[in-house]
């Protein structure tokens, strides 16, 4: 026969198992708003039955049921969302870490803007196109030094605004790391914690949501994986055990372990960089060191990098040395190409004296700088001592330029005594243009002839400048024999003799301009720049034009990662977050059923009062 009392225990474990579930309800309702918390349930489970199977068991028919007890609390949680949620958080940590760094990099480049580069180059042609409508004028000249200030102060400006964002992103990947870990090392202790609770079959559900929390935090930083280790002792069926923290590339490979849940060990991480560039060339996980081309993943950090620079063999790769990279083509190409037709070219102060200086008018304050090594070529830019002491020095004028007096001269239609100035220039497109002036013998001009081409000898310029002579039955009426005349024989100029006796005068005569325009056309003019045929305004251009295209790439990619990230969430937040009104619901059921445990206690105890109390007293 079953105890009087079986209905109060039964009740009694109602009451316990609701009241368990009440205050789970007060938990989950608590941390609503608690970053990384999921909510919980109870997971009611019957009581064994009485009685148990025995050979003195009491014959009643069937067995009957003893109440409800809590057999766990147990966190409402899907790992494949956990998994899918920290995929894309890790796309959008790295694309955020680039986009972020190529928006800093359009603030300093600054293009298309009246304070850009390409304006002021612009106005830097502009200078010496004005320069040759008056080529002695010293308003004009002073523009063209304050112009070649302007476009070394720029250069020098976005080469330093670049390397000083570049230090900033190397001091946020040393915060990065010390996050990475410094996460680690908090998972590891959770670990800890949890290896202590487990064993006795606890669930340590809080414990579990700051795990995931962190490890959610540090997938964001570096691609992982995740595996479990159990505790050991007796654990739950539903404990989760000790969390292993894998850095993986793309592709899923392990590269190593940052927390080793076994040895309960954490391997640091730290970056390695080359001695003479600067750039990471590699990193350490523990004691084992990595080349950097084996961390081929996703991840701020890798965003950082990738950003930042790092090396490929000898090469120098990333955004930022990049982008300095051609800045410093563009930087020494330019200042080569400038110099070469200035050198050219004849300054006031060269005509005055009657012998060529070639003036530069950039250079770089080192003089490692050379074709084959451009680094830092646009921080090192600045106008030459030469052009700053004197506006004189500007070469505005074609080089080769003078008088020959002929002597007596016959041929030209029969006129004598007359002279001839030959001046040579190289237009746009790197042709030489030779033009010549037949000037009688009072020096007034008559004829202006021009020829152009790169010959391959003095002799077939003379043959070509003899056609330009002809008499009035058509023959050639002058041989120039180029020969006659060499380079140091004429004041150390380039000129050209007229079938002369003798040597004539060099004249100081006033320029013409026509070097300032061959300047301002090397604005147009095709260069091999990085390999490629191109202008410098086209390659600059292309440059900028390819920025754009990467910042428009990041932000999209950062956006799309981000979307994606959050449709994961809300998905993840459904089954894990804590709603309000299922709460109050839930509330709810667990508070009546508790109250009928206690009406049941109550109607108990009033059975047991009237067997104790109201029986056996009939009669009296």
């Amino acid at each position: 026969m079953r105890s009087t009392f079986h209905s109060l225990e039964v009740a009694r474990r109602g009451l316990v198992t609701q009241q368990t579930a009440l205050q789970t309800v007060g938990h989950n309702i608590a941390n609503a708003n608690t970053p990384g918390y999921t909510r919980q349930r109870v997971n009611f489970v019957q009581t064994e039955p009485y009685p148990a199977p025995s050979l003195n068991r009491p014959q009643i028919p069937g067995q009957i049921g003893t109440g409800v007890e809590a057999g766990s609390i147990q966190r409402v949680r899907e790992s494949f969302l956990d998994i899918q949620y920290r995929g894309e958080n890790n796309k959008l940590g790295y694309w955020e870490a680039r986009a972020d760094s190529l928006q800093k990099m359009e603030e300093i480049m600054n293009e298309p803007s009246e304070t850009g580069l390409s304006t002021t180059l612009d106005r830097f042609w502009q200078a010496f196109q004005d320069l040759a409508v008056n080529p002695t004028n010293a308003g004009a000249r002073s523009v063209v030094r304050q112009r070649g200030l302007a476009v070394a102060e720029t250069f020098r400006f976005l080469s330093d605004s670049l390397s000083s964002v570049q230090g900033d992103i190397k001091n946020e990947m040393d915060v990065t790391i010390k996050q990475v870990n410094a996460i680690s090392q908090q998972i590891n202790n959770v670990n800890k914690q949890i290896g202590e609770l487990e064993p006795h079959g606890y669930l340590a559900n809080d414990l579990y949501d700051e795990r995931d929390r962190l490890v959610d935090e540090l997938s964001q930083l570096v691609n992982i994986k995740t595996s479990k280790v159990g505790t050991g002792g007796s654990p739950s069926a539903l404990a989760e055990g000790k969390l292993t923290i894998d850095l993986v590339d793309d592709s899923g490979r392990t590269i190593g372990n940052l927390v080793d849940a076994t040895s309960l060990r954490v391997n640091s991480l730290s970056l390695e960089f080359r001695a003479d560039t600067g750039l990471v060339d590699g990193y350490s996980l523990g004691d084992t060191s990595f080349g950097i081309g084996s961390m081929q993943a996703s991840g701020k950090l890798r965003g950082l990098i990738d950003s930042y620079g790092f090396m490929e063999g000898n090469a120098e790769k990333g955004l930022y040395p990049d982008m300095l990279n051609h800045l410093d083509t563009v930087a020494y190409e330019f200042a080569q190409e400038i110099n070469r037709v200035h050198e050219s070219g004849w300054s006031i102060s060269s005509m005055e004296t009657g012998e060529h200086t070639a003036y530069k008018f950039f250079e770089f304050k080192n003089t490692d700088i050379t074709a084959d090594n451009k680094k830092n070529a646009a921080k090192l830019f600045t106008v030459s001592a030469d052009i700053v002491q004197s506006l004189d020095n500007i070469a505005a004028s074609g080089y080769n330029k003078g008088i020959i007096t002929t002597g007596e001269f016959h041929g030209y239609n029969g006129v004598e005594n007359i002279s001839v100035t030959v001046q040579s220039t190289v237009d746009a497109a790197g042709v030489q243009q030779f033009t010549y002036t037949v000037y009688d013998a009072a020096q007034s001009p008559k004829q202006e002839l021009k020829t152009s081409g790169n010959f391959a000898s003095l002799e077939e310029l003379g043959e070509g400048l003899s056609e330009e002579f002809v008499d009035a039955s058509g023959n050639p009426s002058v041989n120039f024999d180029l020969d006659k005349v060499r380079l140091e024989d004429v004041s150390k100029g380039n000129f050209i003799a007229v079938d002369i006796p003798k040597i004539g005068q060099v004249g100081g005569r006033v320029g013409d301009g026509s070097n300032a325009v061959a300047l301002a056309e090397v604005k147009a003019r095709s260069l091999q720049l990085n390999g490629v045929s191109t202008t410098f305004q086209n390659y600059y251009e292309s440059v900028i034009g390819g920025l754009a295209v990467d910042a428009q790439e990041a932000n999209r990619l950062s956006y799309n990662s981000e979307t994606l990230r959050l449709s994961v969430d809300q998905r993840r937040q459904s089954v894990s977050g804590v709603s309000l009104d299922e709460e109050m619901t839930s509330m709810i059921q667990y508070q009546h059923a508790y109250n009928a445990s206690a009406r049941m206690i109550t109607l108990t105890d009033e059975l047991l009062d009237k067997i104790i109390n109201g029986m056996g007293i009939g009669g009296r």
